[in-house]
């Protein structure tokens, strides 16, 4: 019997495993929307397409299966822009199928169209325009395959009216060959001994991970080799998780708000050990004056990263679990090393930089502390919570000052830094762990960003919990402007905002406030206790900063202190 194009794609989405999608309908894709129902995948209706795809990108991390979203054409397509660049900064496993005007209409200027291949051409992975309902099968495998194979990322399907509803025989591919793709997952056993022998010479080596640790599921390796042979290690904000966060060798994250510990440890080192990062620009700061004294192994699967903005000298193609399982087995048979004798001397200097400017902040009498907020979230989370954050201050607070401890337990728009990130993200990655307290770090002016989502959260009874860190400004910004602009707050005051526990209110959740330092402990138990959607609002310093802080275009050592 022959199915129509909807029919078969619900049937190949099934194939794939996809229990999930987050969308939100249109008349283009109204036929899918028909077949949908009628199948067992459940969907989930977002209140706005970004928010669909942000929700996606969670769920995709958190599981590490691909998430996958459907939307309608026009502005249902375009809508999704946003969400789709920031999982392709991340390296996320998204599938996006938009809606498209009917084939024969296409360049017509139709009701509701646009070119969302050409749009979203420089931010997804690949993209399909698919043109005939012989090619759904084909395209759904190729995309899927796309998305989580080699440096994952978002793969686009546009779907023509036209094409969902004309029919053919539904054959689904049982296999997958693409001529010009194919990853390399194997490291070379001659780079691997040239990168395991620098590790050998060095006497100051440093660990640095990134968000590819996760999506390779690469933390045992990576913590096995930082035992092993007792090399001090650092993250990225992607490749928190990745190491633990109360390892006797972890430094904390490195870069522009990273430990005073790990940038110096970098700049002082004479190997450094990259592993899935990307020598981000917030990460290294002014480029001749990072790891300038150090031998750089970079161990990443996609080789267009390797030497694009620092000079490698030993460069590994591979996924990050292979590599690093091979230069552990590589290193144990280095027969006679006492790598804690080995490193005694460094390992002291990197405790001593640590001693002398820890994290810290300072206390006032009768005023919240926004890193006080956050100790406290760990600390009555145990450390167990799934962290979401929007951008900005609320971001950089919560990577400082939660100890993650476990892969896959921070959701936070790295690459593009997107306000509204973290609650329709708090969303996806509580579907994925229902059974976990998620919980969305956030600052009042992201938070407004994608706000329209607690009709999604209390819809789908999800009770994830909003943390609010309100000073009334767009922090970051702000800042900025006190530092570098004289204090010349220019369009950052946000004094004029809602009541935000009238607002929980409003939606049927349920809304706390913290205004005293000795409330901070009460509403965060209370919240915990509530099996119900929860916005905890905190009026913390209203001009608090994030420290250190390395200035824009300065070396990493360089950096403002608290």
């Amino acid at each position: 019997m022959k199915l129509t194009g909807a029919q078969i794609l619900i049937e190949c989405l099934k194939k794939e495993g996809v229990d999930l999608i987050f969308g939100f309908p249109g008349g283009a894709v109204i036929d899918i929307y028909d077949e949908l129902m009628k199948s067992s995948i459940r969907h989930v209706l977002v209140r706005h397409e970004q928010a669909a795809v942000h929700a996606a990108d969670a769920y995709a991390r958190v599981t590490g299966k691909v998430g996958v979203v459907l939307v309608t054409s026009g502005p249902g397509a375009t809508n999704t822009v946003t969400g789709i660049a920031s999982a392709y900064g991340d390296s996320i496993p998204v599938v996006v199928m938009t809606g498209q005007v009917p084939t024969k209409l296409i360049g017509n200027d139709a009701f509701q169209e646009v070119d969302i291949v050409g749009i979203t051409r420089p931010c997804t992975k690949h993209n399909y325009l698919v043109k005939s309902v012989k090619d759904v099968a084909q395209t759904v495998k190729e995309a899927f395959h796309l998305a989580r194979s080699g440096r994952p990322g978002p793969v686009l399907m546009d779907l023509p009216k036209d094409v969902m509803v004309d029919r053919t025989e539904f054959k689904y591919p049982e296999v997958i060959k693409m001529r010009t793709y194919n990853p390399t997952y194997g490291a070379h056993v001659g780079q691997i001994e040239k990168a395991g022998k620098l590790i050998v010479q060095s006497s100051r080596p440093v660990l640095y991970a990134g968000g590819g640790i996760i999506s390779s599921n690469a933390a045992e390796e990576l913590t096995e080799l930082a035992t092993l042979a007792q090399i001090p290690t650092t993250a990225t904000l992607m490749g928190l998780g990745g190491f633990p966060g109360t390892h006797p060798l972890w430094m904390g994250m490195l870069g522009m708000h990273g430990t005073y510990c790990s940038n110096m440890a970098v700049a002082n080192c004479d190997l450094l050990i990259a592993v899935g990062a990307r020598f981000d620009d917030r990460v290294t700061g002014k480029l001749d004056a990072f790891a300038s004294h150090a031998k750089i192994i970079h161990i990443d699967i996609d080789p267009t990263s390797i030497s694009k903005n620092v000079r490698v000298d030993v460069p590994i193609v591979a996924d990050c679990k292979n590599a690093l399982g091979k230069l552990v087995t590589f290193l144990k048979g280095e027969k006679g090393i006492n790598w804690k004798e080995k490193h005694e001397e460094w390992l002291a200097q990197v405790r001593d930089w640590d001693k002398k400017h820890p994290l810290s902040y300072k206390e006032e009498k009768g005023v919240i502390k926004p890193q006080y907020v956050v100790e406290k979230l760990y600390e009555l989370t145990k450390g167990k919570a799934i962290i979401t954050t929007e951008v900005g201050q609320n971001q950089m607070w919560a990577a400082q000052f939660y100890k993650f401890a476990e892969p896959r337990s921070l959701m936070t728009s790295g690459g593009l830094g997107v306000m509204g990130y973290g609650f329709p993200a708090a969303i996806g990655a509580q579907l994925a762990a229902p059974d976990r307290i998620v919980i969305d770090i956030a600052g009042d002016g992201s938070i407004q960003m994608n706000i329209q989502e607690m009709a999604t959260a209390m819809e789908q009874r999800l009770p994830v919990k909003i943390a609010i860190l309100n000073n009334q400004y767009l922090g970051m910004v702000r800042q900025w402007q006190e530092l570098f602009y004289g204090k010349r707050y220019a369009a950052t005051s946000l004094a004029t905002a809602p009541d935000f526990v009238k607002l929980a209110e409003a939606y049927g959740a349920v809304g706390l406030r913290a205004t005293k330092p000795e409330e901070v402990v009460p509403v965060i138990k209370k919240a915990l206790k509530t099996p119900n959607l929860v916005i905890m609002e905190f009026v913390i310093a209203h001009e608090e900063k994030v420290y250190p802080m390395v200035p824009a275009g300065k070396a990493t050592t360089e950096m403002l202190l608290v």
